[in-house]
């Protein structure tokens, strides 16, 4: 398992653990009041550092290499009954971005997110997660499918941003992002959205205009990443945990700012510590969202959804 730097002490403690379980198996010294011990140190740690966590440090768990990704959301969220949809249907099957039908409990949606890779070789084959233009475009087309069946859309987000190359800019990535949140304001099925990792800038936007937005509890949703906003202002990357504190991008500050709707709480040590109980949370919270949103007719979910980003933010007239 990788360890972040401020888990280090943690580390310590979990190595101290399994010497001493070894050493007690190993040989024929009583060592269970130790390990109890050791045992306690760590459940304090643990609940020292990971309630008092910086936005800094919520960033760094949001990145974590060993967190579950859309793929495996989805996989674990469908057991099994999801198909992927391919293809814009005008330049290509963009990687970054996936898609396709899948049964939540006895619900059918349409599934959309950014996927990551997992080492070198896969983080190539998508992208990073940053999706381009045909990206966005495939995913408005399955929305749009959705709204034709009467199917709910669920959207992870999952992104350092959208591809920022020269070929998406020529392919139109501004526009196929100011289109899907246009087309997204009047879709008359529910849309939930959840962010699971990285919520960067508009590459998060394109997919992520919901009448239900939950964060990760340990996730972030911000027009820019920290490292950037440092390099702006302070012409370097070492003042990023300043930057972090000041863009207000975790979630209780996102839902303190009222731009979220809810906080889905992850496992002490993050989605990452356990997998299982993450999807569980997240489930709930799709399935729980889908009961109050289905009550709702196509006109007022629309109403509703324009309502709530038309009242976002202060502004003078």
């Amino acid at each position: 398992m990788e360890y972040l730097d401020f888990e280090l002490p943690i580390k310590e403690l979990e190595e101290q653990l399994s010497k001493c379980v070894v050493i007690g198996e190993e040989s024929d010294v009583d060592v269970s009041d130790t390990c109890k011990q050791i045992e306690k140190k760590l459940a304090q740690a643990k609940k020292d550092i990971y309630k008092n966590l910086t936005a800094w440090q919520r960033v760094q768990l949001s990145r974590h290499p060993s967190r579950p990704y859309t793929l495996d959301y989805i996989n674990a969220l469908t057991k099994g009954t999801f198909l992927e949809l391919h293809g814009d249907r005008s330049v290509k099957d963009d990687k970054a971005m996936i898609g396709g039908l899948g049964k939540i409990g006895d619900q059918s949606f349409m599934l959309i997110g950014q996927q990551k890779g997992y080492n070198t070789k896969t983080r190539q084959y998508r992208n990073f997660g940053m999706a381009n233009p045909e990206g966005y475009r495939k995913a408005l087309r399955l929305m749009k499918s959705a709204e034709k069946f009467g199917l709910p859309v669920v959207s992870f987000i999952d992104t350092p941003g959208a591809y920022p190359g020269i070929e998406a800019e020529e392919r139109g990535q501004g526009e196929a992002i100011a289109r899907n949140i246009l087309e997204m304001t009047r879709l008359k099925v529910p849309v939930i959205v959840i962010i699971v990792g990285e919520g960067a800038s508009g590459g998060a936007l394109g997919i992520g205009v919901g009448d239900k937005v939950m964060m990760l509890e340990n996730t972030w949703y911000s027009v820019i990443s920290p490292e950037s906003c440092s390099s702006i202002l302070w012409r370097s990357w070492e003042y990023k945990e300043q930057a972090a504190e000041a863009l207000k991008l975790t979630a209780p500050d996102m839902k303190k700012l009222h731009l979220i709707d809810g906080i889905i709480k992850e496992p002490v040590g993050g989605a990452h510590s356990d997998r299982e109980k993450t999807y569980k949370a997240v489930e709930k919270s799709i399935l729980e969202s889908f009961e109050e949103l289905k009550k709702l007719s196509p006109k007022e979910l629309v109403n509703q959804r324009m309502d709530k980003y038309s009242n976002m933010g202060v502004f003078k007239g």
